[in-house]
């Protein structure tokens, strides 16, 4: 057992009180794989409107701390509550002006709200006089702390030498605004290359700052060192290649777990996957589809965005529906660009008696798709990670993926799943093909795919080993 070490997590997303992607799901789920592992861990995220305004097991702290600011000293608050099932606590930054609002993002104000949020994390754990022995922050809207660590921070007796892993888990998003936001951190610094003349991007001085770097996938972090997949970070990341990491976003097995699940329909596992059948069943009863049991159900559970690769998805459905490949049914779900969702309304209109479009967010029902789907598509244009392949898997469904990012490091071709590379409809519809040629052909290798996938291990154990292994080096890299 390693020596247990103090970790403060900062995220602007933690499930389940705040999630819109991937970012949520990993601040649920790590901090309790880490408590398991005898760490000290410490979440704190803002307090948005849905806390504010009163979440089941979440209380105010009879706490007031101060934040010194370039605007004057703020006097704050702070909720309290504990990760689901777990020991983990979470502080909740309550600032009304600034997070009792409708929505996460969006505000011409963003990066003051989320710079006032990093400081008034380290000033929060000032106030309760715990010291971390290490910062985990994660994506820009934390940057300000790592930033403010490694400046303002190193004449800080409090904070000197603390030192801080920076996770990149979406590039594209860079917390750009003006230099007077360093005014408002009390920071005196310089520019960096990426950023335009009295510009601050946030992105770029998390990774310029940090003492390690790390994204959520070996391949991406690979991808993102290339002028391609850099977005414009390429020649930073490049910089600090030897201090920049790729750790596997985990799974929460407790949340994700076929035999558990209760919005299925029949409970499985990899013994007794012909209890899937049921569930396949239901999905077509669900979806309005004929009861056929016999012919390859697809399926895509999606954020409805160009990221995910719907450029080149709308010919191949409309040739898997017109029979090219056999008979079929298609089920997808997801909402998202007013492109994309009309896309699929009108295909589904075309071919009613064999696909239906969901095009709106219900989490229940994933769970069933995931559960009565024979291939789950995901032929994305990038992938930090993903977590649809890795749920798809263990429920039994074979993700079929553009080997890109995450995708790549997961779904090995013909032994968990299948794989295309080339950004294409003709290289996506050749994938296609031929993983339903061996669901139609070979059975039993399909059936040696589907229990490969539900067998593989993605669960957080094994990520938050790799996570102890950074804190420890950048520990040791600041000499403490």
């Amino acid at each position: 057992m390693a020596k247990p070490l103090k970790i403060l997590f900062l995220s602007a997303e933690v499930a389940p009180f705040a999630k819109t992607g991937g970012l949520g799901d990993i601040g649920g789920s790590l901090p309790k794989a880490l408590k398991a592992m005898g760490h000290d861990v410490r979440v704190v995220m803002p307090a948005y409107q849905k806390i504010e305004s009163g979440y089941p097991g979440v209380e105010p702290l009879a706490h007031i701390f101060t934040v010194p600011t370039g605007a004057g000293d703020i006097r704050t608050g702070v909720f309290q509550g504990m990760l689901p099932n777990s020991d983990v606590p979470v502080y909740f930054i309550a600032e009304w002006n600034l997070f009792n609002r409708p929505s996460l993002y969006g505000y011409w104000d963003d990066a003051y709200r989320f710079a006032f949020f990093s400081k008034a994390a380290l000033e929060l754990m000032r106030s309760l006089d715990w010291r971390p022995d290490v910062l985990h922050a994660h994506d820009w809207h934390t940057a300000p702390a790592v930033t403010w660590l490694a400046t303002a921070g190193q004449s800080d007796d409090f904070f000197r030498g603390v030192p801080s892993v920076f996770t990149i888990h979406n590039l594209a998003h860079q917390g750009k605004t003006n230099w007077y936001i360093m005014d408002y951190l009390r920071i005196v610094t310089h520019a960096l290359m990426e950023e335009a003349y009295s510009e601050v991007n946030f992105m770029a001085r998390g990774i310029y700052h940090a003492t390690l770097v790390n994204t959520v996938s070996p391949t991406y972090a690979r991808e993102i060192m290339t002028y391609e997949g850099g977005a414009g970070m390429d020649g930073l990341l490049r910089h600090r290649q030897y201090d920049l990491h790729g750790i596997l976003n985990g799974l929460d097995y407790d949340e994700w777990n076929p035999a558990t699940d209760t919005h299925l329909a029949a409970n499985f596992d990899a013994e007794n996957i012909q209890k899937r059948l049921e569930n396949r069943r239901a999905l077509q009863m669900r979806a309005r589809l004929p009861q056929i049991d016999n012919i390859p159900l697809v399926a895509m559970v999606s954020r409805l965005d160009w990221q995910k690769g719907l450029d080149i998805m709308g010919h191949v459905i409309h040739q898997l529906m017109n029979g090219y490949s056999g008979p079929a049914q298609f089920v997808v779900l997801g909402t998202g660009a007013a492109q994309y969702e009309a896309m699929f309304a009108s295909l589904s209109a075309y071919h009613r008696d064999k696909m239906t479009a969901f095009l709106s967010y219900e989490a229940a029902l994933a769970p069933l798709i995931y559960a009565g789907s024979d291939i789950f598509l995901m032929p994305s244009l990038f992938e930090p990670c993903g977590l649809g392949q890795l749920i798809s898997m263990r429920y039994g469904s074979v993700p079929l993926v553009r080997a890109t990012g995450g995708l790549a490091d997961t779904v090995q071709d013909g032994i968990t799943g299948f794989s295309f590379f080339d950004y294409s409809a003709d290289a996506f519809w050749h994938a296609l093909q031929r993983a339903i040629y061996v669901y139609n052909v070979d059975k039993p290798l399909w059936q040696q795919i589907q229990h490969n996938g539900m067998m593989a291990d993605y669960s957080w154990k094994k990520s938050a080993q790799g996570y102890q292994q950074l804190y420890d080096w950048a520990i040791a890299k600041v000499g403490r």
